[in-house]
């Protein structure tokens, strides 16, 4: 591929591309030496599961794959333990080696949906970090100033603050720096958040006595809601081991807007693809709603498979333009223990609530329904008949339906 191709692919939906001739000429110098330049993405396994917001920069790294590019996905088990301050005003509490290794297998069977296992190299800082010596350490110290790490925006509204700062938190820059030393990156994608950490890398490198690597930076990927970063704590989340149905549900209900910026960011369609599909929404001449439904198709295609992404198609129709009930629905069994049962507390024993609270909340909202002759009908009261229940599908909310089935 022509090399302004290829930067233009690498381009799309950056933010900082720290320097575009560097890249041009490493480029030029890989296809001259006939070798893949070495990409490194980390991320430390600070929590089991990924959502959309992680895999926009995993989407950086596959088209640099796809670009014949050598893609390292590194997984910070050694980082993790130091806790990243990035963005903090208190200092993140460590995991335990135990629960980084788990959430590091969890992420490696996550990360293949996006990424050919066949053409990653899955690496671990603890491979070069637990052998480095307190020697080894120090002359890493040695590299670079307090002066420079105190420009990092969080530690400067810390310290301004009076707020702590641990020392053990001056080194995570450090340590993800010398990760590119240790792997010899060429390039190190990351969020935007994370520049001050690469570059760190490109001047530890320089201090090793290598090539600096080029920084490539996307954005933090706003939510459903279209205001707040992505976040599971935020409630608005696309989670990538999430069923079918719920992500289909959830992508067609972000804007015309922010879809745009999912396709650019998370799609595979080509640039040239996407400049056409933009021109079209923006003309009228493709329905936004069509171009949500391709893209929900494509992400459940991606996580989950053709069949499961036409499946949750054709449910979503039937439950939205149809109003019919889904025809593969999760059986919930609970014992009997009284004649009437308090709604609230069946569903939070179904899954369906996170508090009888919520459920409270939801019924008075009018979002809880029993099917009722075949159809769904809202309920109003708090309190059903054991024998109005039995065997009968709840649903909460627009996408979430449920059978209970009662034993003795």
């Amino acid at each position: 591929m022509d090399i302004e191709h290829e930067i233009e692919i690498i381009k799309r939906g950056a933010v900082d591309l720290i320097s575009e001739n560097e890249l041009r000429n490493k480029l030029k110098k890989a296809k001259s030496e006939n070798r893949p330049l070495r990409i490194k993405l980390g991320l430390d396994p600070t929590a089991p599961d990924l959502h959309l917001g992680h895999t926009v920069v995993l989407q950086k790294l596959k088209q640099f794959q796809e670009l014949g590019h050598t893609a390292i996905f590194l997984i910070g088990d050694f980082t993790g333990m130091i806790g990243d301050p990035t963005g903090r005003i208190e200092a993140r509490p460590p995991l335990t080696k135990e629960e980084l290794l788990k959430n590091a297998e969890t992420y490696k069977e996550q990360v293949f949906k996006i990424l050919d296992p066949n053409k990653t190299e899955i690496r671990f800082n603890s491979e070069w970090m637990e052998s480095m010596t307190a020697a080894d350490m120090i002359r890493l110290c040695a590299q670079y100033t307090m002066a420079r790490i105190m420009e990092r925006e969080d530690f400067k509204n810390r310290y301004t603050n009076n707020l702590p700062i641990s020392i053990h938190e001056f080194l995570y820059p450090l340590v993800q720096g010398y990760d590119s030393v240790a792997l010899k990156a060429d390039v190190e994608l990351g969020g935007h958040d994370q520049i001050f950490n690469l570059f760190v890398g490109r001047d530890l490198q320089k201090a090793y006595g290598q090539e600096s690597q080029v920084i490539v930076t996307v954005p933090l990927l706003e939510g459903t809601d279209g205001v707040n970063k992505m976040s599971k704590s935020y409630g608005n989340y696309v989670g990538i081991d999430e069923t079918p149905d719920i992500i289909f549900g959830k992508l067609m209900s972000i804007s015309d807007e922010l879809m745009l910026k999912y396709y650019i960011l998370l799609s595979d369609i080509s640039v040239d693809e996407f400049r056409i599909l933009n021109e079209d929404v923006k003309n009228g001449k493709i329905h936004p709603r069509d171009a949500k439904v391709n893209f929900a198709k494509e992400m459940i295609k991606r996580f989950h498979g053709s069949a499961e992404a036409e499946a949750a198609y054709m449910n979503f129709e039937k439950i939205h333009k149809e109003k019919e009930i889904p025809d593969d629905i999760e059986v919930v069994k609970l014992k009997k223990e009284n004649d009437s049962i308090w709604i609230p507390k069946l569903l939070l024993d179904m899954g369906m609530v996170t508090s009888t609270s919520e459920g409270k909340r939801m019924i008075g909202q009018g979002g809880v329904a029993v099917t009722d002759a075949g159809s769904m009908t809202k309920i109003t009261s708090e309190s059903i008949p054991v024998d109005k229940a039995d065997g009968e599908i709840f649903k909460v909310g627009k996408r979430k339906f449920k059978k209970v089935v009662f034993e003795e």
